[in-house]
Order: C-alpha cells, then sequence, then structure tokens
C-alpha cells in the first residue's frame, strides 16, 4: 500500500499512469483537500508560430506549468473545434492537426505524441447533462491545444483530450455547461481555453506585428474592460457581449476565440483569486490577455 506521503510527491510529478476509468478513480480520490481544485486557464494562443517559436508568450506557458500543481489530465477546449453538437476526443492517441497553411515547413513536421484517455472522456461525457456529447475518434489535437500544451507539458506524457464548440449553442449555454464540467477540477484535470480575446484578423496591421504591444484604441480599451469584469467576477455582461457595444463587435467578429473563455469563467467556484499573463495586444487588433483562475 503506497504511503500516503509518498504518494502526494509521485502525484506531484505526474509520475502516476492512469490507463483505467478506476486508476483514475483511485487516483483522485486520493488527492488530499488542498489539492482537489485544479486552476483553470483561459490562454490567448495567437499565431500557430507560437508553438515552435520561443517567444514571451511561449516562455511564459512553460512557466505556467510549473506554478500550477501537474494535472492528472489536460481538458482543452479550443476555439478550432468548431461543431454541431458537442463532441470529446475519445482515442487512445489523438493525432496532431495541422489545421492551416502558409506557414513554414518546420511547423508541419511538428507532432506532439501525448495520450488520450476514453476512460476520462466517456466520464466527461456523463458529466454532462445539458447536452447529448459524442464520443470522437476522428479528430485529434488541432493547434489551438498542441501549440500551446507542447510548450507546457514538453514530454507529451500527460493525457490531453479536446472538447468541441457547439456552434449553434449561444454565450449562456456555453457558460451553463461549462459549470457541469466542475467536477473535472477537483480530480485534477487542467481545463483549458484556448483562443483569444480580441480576435479580428481581418483588421491585423501586418506591418505592425514586430512591434511590442501595438493595440488599436478600440481593441487595448474593450481589452481592459474585458479584465475589469472579469476581476469584478461580473460574467453577465461577458455573456452578453453583443451589448457592450462598437469595441465588443471589433474584438469578436466572429465568436469561435471568444466562447472558450465563457468555459474559464464558467468554471470559476466563488471568490477564487483571478490573475492575469501574457496581457498583450499584438498587430493592433489581436490580444494574448490569458486569465489563471484559482
Amino acid at each position: 500500500m503506497i504511503k500516503r506521503k509518498q504518494f502526494i510527491k509521485t502525484a506531484v510529478t505526474g509520475a502516476i499512469s492512469m490507463t483505467t476509468l478506476t486508476a483514475f478513480k483511485h487516483f483522485t480520490n486520493e488527492l488530499p483537500d488542498q489539492q482537489r481544485l485544479m486552476p483553470v486557464l483561459f490562454i490567448g494562443h495567437g499565431s500557430p508560430m507560437n508553438g515552435i517559436e520561443d517567444t514571451a508568450f511561449s516562455r511564459r506557458w512553460a512557466q505556467m506549468a510549473k506554478e500550477i500543481p501537474t494535472p492528472a489530465a489536460v481538458l482543452v477546449v479550443s476555439a478550432h473545434w468548431f461543431t454541431n453538437g458537442t463532441k470529446i476526443t475519445a482515442m487512445d492517441f489523438p493525432e496532431t492537426i495541422h489545421d492551416f497553411g502558409g506557414f513554414p515547413p518546420a511547423l508541419f513536421a511538428v507532432q506532439y505524441p501525448a495520450p488520450g484517455n476514453p476512460a476520462l472522456a466517456k466520464e466527461t461525457a456523463g458529466l454532462i447533462r445539458s447536452a447529448k456529447v459524442e464520443l470522437n475518434h476522428d479528430w485529434g489535437l488541432d493547434h489551438g491545444t498542441w501549440t500551446v500544451v507542447r510548450h507546457m507539458y514538453p514530454e507529451a506524457e500527460i493525457p490531453v483530450l479536446q472538447l468541441s464548440i457547439d456552434y449553434t449553442k449561444g454565450p449562456q449555454y456555453h457558460y451553463d455547461l461549462a459549470r457541469e464540467l466542475m467536477a473535472l477540477r477537483k480530480k485534477g484535470v487542467l481545463i483549458i481555453g484556448s483562443g483569444n480575446m480580441v480576435h479580428n484578423l481581418r483588421m491585423v496591421a501586418w506591418d505592425k506585428l514586430s512591434v511590442q504591444g501595438y493595440g488599436y484604441d478600440w481593441a487595448l480599451q474593450i481589452n481592459e474592460q474585458f479584465k475589469t469584469l472579469i476581476q469584478e467576477n461580473d460574467h453577465k455582461p461577458l455573456i452578453n457581449y453583443s451589448q457592450l457595444g462598437r469595441e465588443a463587435a471589433l474584438a469578436i467578429p466572429t465568436p469561435e476565440h471568444y466562447l472558450p473563455l465563457m468555459y474559464t469563467l464558467g468554471l470559476k467556484a466563488g471568490k477564487e483569486p483571478v490573475s492575469f499573463f501574457n496581457d498583450q495586444a499584438v498587430g493592433g487588433s489581436l490580444t494574448m490577455t490569458s486569465v489563471k483562475i484559482g
């Protein structure tokens, strides 16, 4: 029988292998109380090139992984899996998806061979009562996931799953669905919403990409408003962002990069602390602003 002190040390280093649902539940049942609520993140992922480049953003992702407990698994809600209905990856080994074009061959050559966890996928689907969740074996890890997670966990030893975003539903639906996943935080699962708060590719100032922190006035203004609302735990205006005026309309011309934020906010418990990182504009009309809850 493993001693409690030894078990905790092993859990934190991520050395426990969970290949069955029984093992997973045993692992989570043994977690001490102070480790039962995993932090939750929203990460502005930006350009796919962040996946292979040593940037301030990618370095901060790597540092974040050192600041939080080692997760039992990672579940990512990526802006790049926009589906009719809700799906979750349920294969043993999800493929690395290169869902972009026009980038250097080195980016297409990247493979992130993290395992999946079919048992956890099934358990997660069972937690969601507001929708029927399809166990998917065809998708994998798109660049909203692997470009970030490979910096956080470069050894690819931690199981990684993706949950899709149902494009037929509005922000309130996604916020409420996220709340059904709260039990996963108690089981050591790191849940990440991956998108961008301000994401208007049509208005990017391509000639300003190398200008650090360059942002249009409207982008900087709405980004600050988003942060204030998050800090004040005032989620209703963020859910009803279409009522925040012109700046919000410019920041969110389409919802896919914003909706992952709803999952992060929906998973906030009470008065948990909130902090921001990678809080910087890029190319005028994008922000990399990221959120840590817990």
